[in-house]
C-alpha cells in the first residue's frame, strides 16, 4: 500500500490481507471501484495508525481498536465519518477471524461514535415542478442552438431522475439506446453489476426523444461529453443542476442529483408506495437503506387513522 494515513505519516508496507480482503469484497459482495478505493483508504489509515504507536496486525486488541476511534476523534473526523471507518475495519478484522488469518477479533465490544440521524434533504413536488420549469424555459425553440440543447440535455437528465430514481452515476453512463427505446422502462445496471427494471413516465420518454435528436449518431452514450469517461461527468451535471435551481428560485445548496433521486422515493411513499417497490426501485440491496425515508409517512398515517378509525370524530 502507498498512501499515507490522515496525518500525512508513512503508510505501512503492503499487506496481503487487505489485498485478500478486497478481493473478496469484489468476488462476493459485488463492491465497486469506489467502494473498494474507499475500504483501501481506510485500511491504509487504520494500519497507519498501528504502525505509529508499535503495534503488528496480529496484536491488535479491543483496547487498540477503542484507541484508534479516540485518536479519529481527536483528528476531528466526524461521527458519521468515523463511524464508516470503524465499520471497514470491523469487517476486515471479522474477515481475518473466519479466513484464519487471527485467532480473534478483537473489534466485537467495541462500540462506534454515536451518530444522530441524518434525514434525506428532501424537495417538495412543487419545488421539484419549479425545477423542470426553469429547465424547460432554458430548453424553449427560441433560444440560441446551444443553450437550447443543453437546455433540452437538462430537462431530459431531471424527467429521468425523477421518473427514476437512479443514481446518479447510472444516469450519466446510460447508453444511447436507452434513449431510443420503445418500452415503458429502463433495464439499469446498478451497484455489484444488479439489475433492475425501472418505469418511464410519458414526460421522461418524451424528454428523451427531444434529447436524442441533438446525440450524435456515432455517440453511445446519451449524454456524450468530452471527458476521459466519454459520457457527462457528475460533478458537471451537479454544477449546471445548481444554475437550474437559482433560475427556479432555490437556494442552490438545497438541491443536488441526490436530493431529486431522495425526492423521487418520498414522494413515491407519501402517495402510498409500498417501501418493497422503492426499495426494488432504488436499487437497494438491504431494506434499511430505504427505511431513511420512512421519516415522510408520519402525516400520512396519521391522515389515515383520523380518516378511517372507526372511533375517530371527523
Amino acid at each position: 500500500m502507498s498512501a499515507a494515513g490522515d496525518d500525512g505519516g508513512t503508510a505501512p508496507p503492503p499487506f496481503p490481507e487487505v489485498a485478500a480482503y478486497l478481493d473478496m469484497l469484489a468476488a462476493e459482495r459485488g463492491a465497486g471501484a469506489n467502494t473498494l478505493t474507499a475500504y483501501r483508504r481506510d485500511l491504509e489509515d487504520y494500519l497507519a495508525y498501528l504502525a505509529r504507536e508499535g503495534i503488528a496486525l496480529e496484536e491488535a486488541e479491543t483496547r487498540s481498536l477503542r484507541a484508534f476511534v479516540a485518536d479519529l476523534e481527536t483528528r476531528g473526523l466526524k461521527a458519521s465519518s468515523a463511524a464508516r471507518r470503524l465499520s471497514c475495519v470491523r469487517g476486515f478484522h471479522k474477515f481475518l477471524y473466519a479466513e484464519g488469518y487471527a485467532e480473534a477479533d478483537p473489534s466485537l465490544a467495541v462500540s462506534g461514535p454515536r451518530r444522530g440521524r441524518t434525514l434525506p434533504k428532501v424537495l417538495s413536488i412543487a419545488e421539484v415542478d419549479g425545477l423542470l420549469a426553469a429547465a424547460q424555459a432554458a430548453a424553449a425553440p427560441d433560444r440560441e442552438p446551444g443553450p437550447a440543447r443543453r437546455g433540452r440535455r437538462m430537462v431530459c437528465l431531471l424527467e429521468l431522475l425523477y421518473a427514476t430514481g437512479l443514481r446518479v452515476s447510472e444516469l450519466v453512463a446510460l447508453p444511447r439506446t436507452a434513449g431510443a427505446t420503445r418500452e415503458r422502462y429502463l433495464i439499469v445496471k446498478g451497484k455489484g453489476g444488479r439489475e433492475r427494471l425501472v418505469p418511464l413516465t410519458e414526460a421522461a420518454r418524451a424528454a428523451m426523444a427531444n434529447h436524442l435528436a441533438s446525440v450524435p449518431e456515432e455517440s453511445p452514450w446519451l449524454f456524450p461529453a468530452d471527458s476521459e469517461s466519454g459520457h457527462l461527468t457528475r460533478q458537471a451535471f451537479a454544477r449546471d443542476l445548481k444554475a437550474v435551481a437559482v433560475a427556479a428560485g432555490l437556494r442552490p445548496d438545497r438541491v443536488s442529483p441526490h436530493v431529486l433521486r431522495h425526492a423521487f422515493a418520498s414522494h413515491l411513499l407519501q402517495n402510498g408506495a409500498d417501501l418493497r417497490i422503492v426499495q426494488e426501485l432504488l436499487g437497494h440491496a438491504d431494506i434499511s437503506t430505504t427505511q431513511i425515508y420512512t421519516h415522510v409517512l408520519g402525516e400520512r398515517l396519521k391522515a389515515m387513522v383520523r380518516d378511517l378509525h372507526p372511533l375517530m370524530d371527523g
